[in-house]
């Protein structure tokens, strides 16, 4: 998950998740630097954590990974995080979760075929043996964004898979490009004005008219697979419309 935090916050959060969260030093799996204006130092533009352990023998170590982010830019450059933080009044907000799966290619796929969005191709992680792919946002037409999204991703690919993937996609990024990347996407996307939805303001509007006079006890299978249905059709359409 990622946190995104007002600066007078940022290093408040270290000191949270070292001493009552249980955090060791070992434990902060990442930080990234960057100097915004020559000759004033680096900020910290983001660190991530390793929260929890399961020292049961017959259970498999898990965590959860905590990426904490502040608005690091000088105040009179612009930060879409500085401005996701006022649009919502709030101090932290969630921004994105990471949600894996062990087919990513395959629910990529899926997914693009019933009218997701996503704002970068499938990237690959050297340093950790990840791929990852990033969604448009959750919010409704005509509304403001909501600064939630989406990461899906697929842990230790195979080698057959990684090439197949190489051929799927030339573009590459590896870690520190992955957030700058990443960064500079939303950033781009909040200057313009035009943040990606999950799926097309027009699909979301068909699928709220079918359903908005239902409760959703009584959505059934079958209401499933009409919605199902009338995302791949109008992809299809939007695909034959290209």
């Amino acid at each position: 998950m990622t946190l995104l935090v007002d600066p007078r916050m940022y290093n408040m959060v270290y000191i949270i998740f070292r001493i009552i969260f249980g955090v060791s030093k070992s434990d902060v799996i990442y930080e990234k630097k960057k100097e915004w204006i020559t000759g004033t130092g680096e900020r910290s533009m983001t660190y991530a954590v390793k929260i929890g352990a399961n020292f049961e023998e017959s259970e498999v170590l898990r965590n959860t990974i905590i990426a904490v982010v502040q608005p690091s830019e000088p105040e009179s450059q612009p930060s879409h995080v500085r401005e996701m933080l006022k649009t919502h009044v709030a101090s932290a907000h969630w921004q994105h979760i990471a949600l894996r799966t062990n087919d990513l290619l395959s629910f990529h796929k899926y997914a693009i075929n019933r009218g997701v969005n996503f704002i970068t191709p499938i990237l690959k992680d050297k340093d950790e043996d990840v791929i990852q792919v990033f969604s448009g946002e959750w919010y409704l037409p005509g509304e403001k964004p909501s600064g939630l999204f989406f990461e899906f991703v697929q842990r230790n690919p195979s080698d057959l898979l990684l090439k197949k993937l190489e051929e799927h996609n030339r573009q590459s990024w590896f870690r520190d490009t992955t957030f700058l990347g990443l960064y500079g996407e939303k950033e781009r996307e909040y200057q313009t004005k035009k943040v990606v939805p999950f799926i097309n303001q027009e699909l979301f509007e068909e699928l709220y008219l079918k359903f908005e006079t239902k409760n959703v006890w009584e959505i059934e299978e079958e209401d499933i697979n009409k919605a199902e249905k009338l995302m791949l059709d109008y992809t299809k359409s939007k695909i034959a419309i290209k």
